[in-house]
């Protein structure tokens, strides 16, 4: 009779690394789709919070090794968040395969742009002190709201927050905070999309000159045209289908944002300064004058700051398990990021103010250089500088843009119940692109409008982060957490209004009307 042994081990094999289910979206991209039976969560339980040291004491050695497998299974694949199913058919949530590098290419294509060129303007108004003073609080405040839009991605289990109107919905309640954060964000995203096509088409007419010099035909290009011309670039590059796929093309405006930042704070700093500089701040005839263009001033130093409202929908095109969060690889890649923007953003401050002073025009360093140095530069150092500023803009209204499609295309499968198809893809990209331009052409000095910008979308980077946490993450009333973030998130609001008041002044004062013109 043959024996059989006391004890038969059960053993299941390692279980691979598996990605959540996914489907084959309409790019071809691969996006997470919702189990077959999603479980019902809140916010102190997980599928292997049952799974503890004191539960499995008690049970033999096979049975242990069968739960402790379950359990590296669940943590690796059951994470049981709920997904929309139509988030698979949109631009920011149809490809989840990003990672750190990807987050560090998007958050300093974002974080870097024609608006670090403004800085020099803000140190002319308010001097070295108040100044670095701002500059650096300005940085460590939105490092640290930033930190909070990562942790809040994923606060309840069960829910990933994949834009930032979606969590300003739960923090606030539907209806007030889509009032709140629905404006703010468009209004970056659209606003910067349009200043990005102003400030794309001044230059690359600028570009053309320097290359072209008196070689040039006897009738050139309006600025109006050139505006053209750079739309019908972006509009060309809008069409890569999702959030993902635009990931060379922030590196590539990464890239050429720290190039051209360098540049441009070296090649000033390298050239003799101009006689009558002066390093005192701007006077003014009245002392109100002076502190309304010192707020707008800040508000140009906060309008540096912006990316905030892209942070979260960066995050959702990355997977997200239990044991693997989506906000271990974002945080990894936004400090890496954020490194970079103050190697731009304080040297091209500094650096300008420092080789301009208080004659550093409206329109920034670039105008500075261009005004004092064209004579002095090689043309070839120029042309280059030009155009690395030109791509820049090209990548940065990729990312800006990419809410708006999103938006576009949710509105689109809501009311017919399937993915957007190529064309009719193309057909939003194209209108947005147009819509932008005639804006554009219709308000040519939005560009200049920094202050004002800045005091407006203020509480998207400064304020909301911080009111979110307290009403999200509940800390102790009374605590220090508690009372930090309110103080914060109250002194953003305030700051919002007093910028924006002092860019109102700042635009009346500098006899700017608010009509329809046409460029030269």
């Amino acid at each position: 009779m043959e024996e059989r042994p006391e004890t038969e081990l059960i053993s299941i094999p390692a279980t691979p690394r598996v990605s959540t289910p996914e489907i084959q979206t309409p790019s071809g991209q691969r996006s997470p789709r919702p189990a077959s039976k999603e479980a019902k969560s809140s916010t102190a339980w997980t599928p292997t919070s049952f799974i503890s040291p004191r539960f499995l004491s008690p049970i033999g050695t096979p049975m242990k090794r069968v739960l402790i497998n379950m359990k590296s299974y669940l943590e690796e694949v059951g994470h049981l968040t709920k997904l929309n199913p139509q988030d698979a058919w949109l631009p920011i949530t149809e490809s989840r395969n990003g990672n750190a590098h990807y987050a560090a290419f998007h958050n300093l294509n974002a974080g870097v742009g024609f608006q670090a060129l403004l800085l020099p303007v803000a140190f002319a108004f308010l001097g070295w002190s108040w100044g670095i003073l701002a500059l650096t609080i300005a940085y460590c405040w939105q490092l640290y709201t930033l930190w909070i839009l990562v942790q809040l991605h994923e606060a309840v289990p069960g829910k990933r927050y994949n834009r930032y109107v979606e969590l300003a919905e739960a923090a606030f309640g539907e209806r007030s905070g889509a009032w709140l954060a629905l404006f703010p964000t468009v209004y970056l995203s659209a606003g910067a999309a349009t200043a990005l096509i102003l400030i794309g088409g001044e230059t690359l007419k600028l570009f053309f000159q320097i290359v072209c010099g008196p070689l040039c035909s006897s009738n050139p290009l309006t600025t109006v045209e050139w505006y053209l011309v750079f739309t019908s670039l972006c509009i060309v590059l809008s069409q890569l289908p999702n959030l993902n796929s635009i990931a060379g093309v922030s590196l590539i405006g990464a890239i050429t944002a720290i190039t051209y930042s360098t540049m441009v704070w070296v090649l000033s700093v390298s050239q003799k300064r101009p006689p009558t500089i002066s390093y005192e701040p701007l006077s003014f005839p009245s002392s109100s004058a002076s502190i309304f263009s010192a707020l707008n001033a800040l508000g140009i130093v906060a309008f540096a700051f912006r990316g905030h409202n892209l942070v979260l929908e960066i995050q959702a095109t990355m997977p997200s398990t239990f044991k693997h969060p989506a906000h271990v690889p974002m945080w990894r890649g936004a400090k890496v990021a954020y490194f970079f923007i103050a190697t731009c953003l304080f040297p091209v401050a500094i650096g300008g103010f420092w080789a301009y002073g208080n004659l550093m025009p409206s329109g920034g360093i670039l105008n500075a250089l261009y005004g004092f140095h064209i004579h002095d530069i090689p043309r070839g150092l120029l042309a280059i500088t030009f155009l690395l500023v030109v791509f820049n803009c090209l990548s940065s209204f990729q990312i800006y843009s990419m809410p708006v499609f999103d938006s576009f295309e949710a509105s689109y499968t809501s009311r017919t119940n399937r993915p957007c198809s190529i064309w009719v893809r193309s057909g939003f990209r194209v209108f947005y692109g147009f819509v932008s331009f005639f804006i554009g052409v219709a308000l040519p000095f939005l560009s200049s409008l920094a202050g004002l910008l800045g005091g407006l979308t203020l509480p998207v980077t400064f304020a909301y982060p911080c009111f979110m946490w307290v009403l999200i993450k509940k800390p102790a009333k009374y605590s220090f957490n508690w009372y930090f973030n309110w103080i914060l998130g109250w002194l953003g609001i305030a700051f919002s209004l007093a910028f924006s008041i002092g860019g109102i002044w700042s635009m009346v004062n500098s006899g700017l009307k608010l009509k329809f013109f046409k460029p030269n």
